[in-house]
Order: C-alpha cells, then sequence, then structure tokens
C-alpha cells in the first residue's frame, strides 16, 4: 500500500512528544508518537506521560488508525525517568502511577515499539509492555531501577515474567544488566533485530502487514492477550505503599540522583546503619 507523508495530528500542542498520522491509499492510517527530549536521552517527567497518553487516547479511539508506532528522536529510544525530575519529587504526582504502561494496555490498536540506542529503565518496561518491538542492531535494553533508587511494582514485573521467564525477569530487575539487541531477541524481548538504517523500514513493512488484516479481529486478540493481566493492574504501588512509604524522601533516591550528578557510584550501604 501506498503511503503519504507524516502528518502533524491537529489539536495538539505537545512539548516533550511528536505526534503524526500517515494514511494509506485505501484510508487506513499509522499513528506515530515519538518522545523528543534527545538532550536527555529521551528520558521522561510527568507532563511527558501525560503528553503520551492523550496522543494514545486518541490514536485509539480514532476507527481509521489501524496500528500505533511509538519511538525516541535521535539516537536513542529512552532512558527511562529523568533523575533531575525523579530527585526533585517528581514521582509523587499521582499521573506518573498511571505510567505510560497502562496507556499502551488500554490502547484499543496494536503498538510498536521502534528501538534504537538505549532502552533502558522505564522506557525498557515500555517497550516490552508493546505489543511488538522492532529493534536496530544498536540497541542496548535494561532496566535502571536498583542503580537510581527507583523501585518499581505492580503488573511490569510479572508481565516480564511472561516475556522472558521468571529467572530472567528478576535477573534483568535485580541486576540491572544491559542487554545487546541480539541478546533481546533471543530473550523474547524484541520480535526482530535490523541494521539501524532499516529500522523505519521494517516498522514501515509491519504496519503494512497489520493494516492488511481485520482491524477488528486485531482488536479483539489485543483485548483478549491485555485481559490477562488485567488483575494486575491492581498492584501497582502497593509493595512500595506498604514497604517503603517514604520512598520519594528516601535517601537511596538522594543518594542515586547525587550519584548520577556527580557522576559516581552510588553508596546506598552508608545510609541503612541509621534506619531501624
Amino acid at each position: 500500500m501506498a503511503s503519504g507523508e507524516w502528518k502533524k495530528v491537529p489539536g495538539f500542542d505537545f512539548q516533550d512528544i511528536f505526534y503524526d498520522k500517515r494514511y494509506k491509499d485505501n484510508g487506513a492510517a499509522v499513528a506515530r508518537i515519538l518522545v523528543n527530549r534527545p538532550v536527555t536521552y529521551n528520558s521522561f517527567t510527568g507532563d511527558t506521560t501525560i503528553e503520551i497518553g492523550m496522543a494514545m487516547s486518541d490514536a485509539s479511539h480514532d476507527s481509521m488508525v489501524g496500528v500505533v508506532v511509538i519511538g525516541g528522536v535521535g539516537d536513542h529510544f529512552g532512558s527511562g525517568g529523568d533523575v533531575n525530575w525523579e530527585q526533585a519529587g517528581g514521582l509523587r504526582g499521582t499521573q506518573f502511577q498511571k505510567g505510560i504502561d497502562d496507556f499502551i494496555r488500554m490502547c484499543r490498536k496494536p503498538v510498536i515499539a521502534m528501538v534504537q540506542g538505549y532502552c533502558i529503565g522505564g522506557s525498557h518496561h515500555l517497550a516490552y509492555m508493546c505489543d511488538f518491538t522492532i529493534a536496530a542492531d544498536d540497541a542496548v535494553f535494561g532496566q535502571n531501577g536498583a542503580r537510581v533508587g527507583s523501585p518499581a511494582d505492580g503488573y511490569y514485573l510479572p508481565y516480564l515474567a511472561r516475556v522472558v521467564g521468571t529467572k530472567k525477569a528478576r535477573e534483568i530487575w535485580m541486576f540491572a544488566r544491559r542487554y545487546t539487541a541480539q541478546e533481546a531477541l533471543q530473550l523474547g524481548l524484541a520480535n526482530k533485530v535490523v541494521p539501524r538504517d532499516k529500522l523505519e523500514e521494517e516498522v514501515d513493512a509491519w504496519c503494512d502487514e497489520l493494516l492488511k488484516l481485520s482491524p477488528d479481529c486485531i482488536e479483539v486478540y489485543k483485548a483478549t492477550f491485555d485481559h490477562d493481566i488485567e488483575y494486575l493492574a491492581g498492584m501497582s504501588g502497593m509493595h512500595q505503599r506498604l514497604m517503603i512509604p517514604w520512598w520519594h524522601d528516601s535517601p537511596d533516591l538522594k543518594e542515586a540522583g547525587n550519584a548520577f550528578v556527580e557522576r559516581r557510584e552510588p553508596d546506598f550501604w552508608k545510609y541503612r546503619k541509621t534506619r531501624k
């Protein structure tokens, strides 16, 4: 199917993302959401999350959109939550608890993560929560929470166990290691890996293939798969609130932020001797 040019979706004045649609000659459309914070490796704040949610909701309710692509401007897909924003208390906002992962799950249309460069932390679980992940051969995957004092709970942890298996999911979250694109492919974190200069072409091909299929069937399939994890959504924030209710002002978070700015290894243990 022939495609038109990407065009900004009217009515949305976003600061942190680009939101475009491209129409095929039969009227079917692809929606594209690109995080536009390349200076910070496309890290996100609460504002970024809100904008992604608004764009995702619009695409989900547009009857002519058959697939959504999410990615990042520049060299990287994303590096998760902005460390400076988190250290300043940004995560206190309830909007973050309704994160971009939720918007992926609630979107009626299949979502493809188009990953290049770093895909770390919150951006990583954003990618594996997508229905499909197409990665460039320079992509680097991994979690970062234990390195930066940012715990997470809720369905993204047990869902990863369904993607890669329980043992590997625990390794990915607890060790905060980095994985190459080929390792991600072998683990099941990516559906396909292609050379960097072929990434957009490959994503376009997947979109074209999806748009040749019944959109009603695809929506039902997605909803059925997502229903299987619906009960996990209520877990979000539960263990944080029970175990470390002070987390947003915790020494771990402050130490991680200071270490990041000072470009050194954090020393989380120096504070624990004062805790009861």
